[in-house]
């Protein structure tokens, strides 16, 4: 997708190396929906190591900004540990954007994955803008004038980008599934459907719809000849096109659109008309676009620009700490760090820094992060896959 995961993820993070995900890519994404904030346990060693909760002053206090898939990640961690924290987020629920494109064609399918934070985190969670950060007071300002102040500080604000893949609004969480609901019948009503983008959101978003709704005309517009993302192996990303072809997907390669900004997208209008820099004409009903990824910088930004990598993103030492401040850390998205942007590694992070504030509160050694053989997987439709896991090739077809 565009946030580059799928939805097989949580089972590809313990599949062995050159495991085949034999599964349907559609029941791992409902399951994966359901668990996804339940606190994860911390490895048995490390329980018998320091026992299962922590001798704290009360001077310890994590904040994390940012609810996705990092920051949820660590604020179960830390609920594991009993370590005391605050996860701020501007929305009211974690939101499973791993399967976003699946509920964007599924009548009811969206409930599944948006989960209240504070049926989560009870007291624990805030919701709030975070409008500045003060690291030499070790507080963050939230917009309503609240201060909260942190021994450590764990930024895991994620990115943005265009609906459906990602949810951008500040609304409640019943009026996010509707939205979603809203999208599924625009689909439903239109005829010919144009996908703009064909990276791991604008493939998956294609093999969604057309095997929801087989009948459909559906084109894919990619600036590029390559399908699906760079950094995966070129026998996978001829897969997924050749999964397109087999589904009827329309496929029109290296053509960038030139009236983007003139077109209605995530609506139903009859016989639009989309345009190409080499002159191709696409009649269609509906626009949806799949590119564009945006770090969210805002709250972090006017404190750490030194720390700002050229996208947004913060650098980080081996131990995801920020250059300068041994007690600030960054994960998932916003961590300037040479791999894809996905929620598998955001979990990743996100283990590593818990461990890592234990660790420091408890004076052992810190944890180091390096990114490994690639894991990256696709959904192509309910029941097709493909990916590579720990760096090899795997494909997981219809039955």
């Amino acid at each position: 997708m565009a946030h580059k995961s799928s939805a097989w993820l949580s089972t590809a993070r313990h599949a062995p190396q050159g495991a085949v995900l034999s599964q349907g890519a559609g029941k791992r994404r409902a399951s994966s929906c359901s668990t996804a904030l339940e606190p994860s346990s911390p490895p048995e060693e490390e329980r018998r190591a320091m026992g299962s909760r922590l001798s704290l002053d009360d001077s310890v206090r994590v904040v994390i900004v940012g609810g996705g898939f990092g920051g949820t990640a660590a604020a179960s961690q830390l609920k594991a540990w009993a370590v005391p924290f605050v996860l701020v987020d501007m929305r009211d629920a974690f939101h499973h954007n791993v399967a976003a494109l699946r509920a964007s064609v599924e009548s009811g399918f969206a409930r599944k994955t948006f989960i209240s934070y504070s049926a989560t985190f009870g007291d624990s969670f805030r919701q709030g803008r975070v409008v500045g950060i003060d690291p030499a007071r070790q507080q963050v300002l939230l917009s309503d004038g609240e201060e909260l102040h942190y021994s450590h500080l764990i930024l895991a604000t994620g990115s943005d980008g265009p609906f459906p893949g990602k949810f951008n609004k500040v609304i409640d969480m019943e009026s996010a599934i509707q939205a979603y609901e809203d999208m599924v019948k625009e689909i439903e009503k239109a005829e010919r459907i144009l996908v703009v983008g064909g990276g791991a959101a604008g493939v998956e978003m294609a093999a969604e719809i057309k095997t929801e709704h087989p009948a459909k005309e559906v084109t894919l517009i990619h600036s590029k000849i390559a399908l699906a993302d760079a950094e995966l192996l070129h026998s996978v990303r001829q897969e997924v096109k050749e999964i397109l072809l087999r589904k009827g997907v329309r496929l029109l390669l290296g053509e960038r659109v030139s009236n983007v900004e003139n077109l209605t997208t995530n609506q139903f209008q009859k016989d639009m008309v989309v345009r190409t820099e080499k002159g191709t004409e696409v009649a269609a009903d509906m626009v949806i676009l799949c590119t564009g990824i945006k770090i969210n910088s805002s709250a972090y930004a006017s404190a750490f620009g030194e720390q700002l990598a050229s996208n947004g993103a913060l650098r980080v030492n081996e131990h995801l700490q920020l250059e300068g401040h041994e007690n600030i850390y960054a994960i998932g998205d916003c961590a300037d760090l040479r791999e894809p942007k996905m929620a598998y590694h955001a979990g990743l992070h996100a283990n590593v820094v818990v461990t890592n504030i234990i660790n420091s509160l408890t004076h052992k050694p810190l944890k180091t992060y390096q990114p490994g053989s690639l894991t990256f997987l696709l959904s192509m439709g309910k029941n097709d896959g493909v990916g590579q896991v720990n760096g090899r090739s795997c494909l997981q077809k219809a039955f």
